[in-house]
């Protein structure tokens, strides 16, 4: 697997998922839950991942749309 996007706003990681799943992409999110450790003040990020096949098409979806992708 290779990491899309890394960020610490839960909406962008939603948003990336979406646009995804609409292009029968597949995807995981990493680090959903860490925020039990770091007690909710959200400082760590949230990485998405693909596929490595998959990760061209996956980052050509999400630069289309405004968001930045992790090279």
């Amino acid at each position: 697997m290779k990491e899309l996007i890394r960020t610490n706003d839960p909406t962008v990681i939603a948003f990336a998922s979406a646009l995804l799943e609409g292009e029968d992409i597949d995807c995981f999110q990493m680090d959903v839950h860490m925020s039990v450790l770091e007690g909710s003040i959200g400082i760590l990020p949230r990485r998405l991942m693909v596929r490595d096949q998959d990760w061209f098409r996956a980052a050509s979806v999400l630069r289309d749309n405004d968001l930045t992708v992790e090279e």
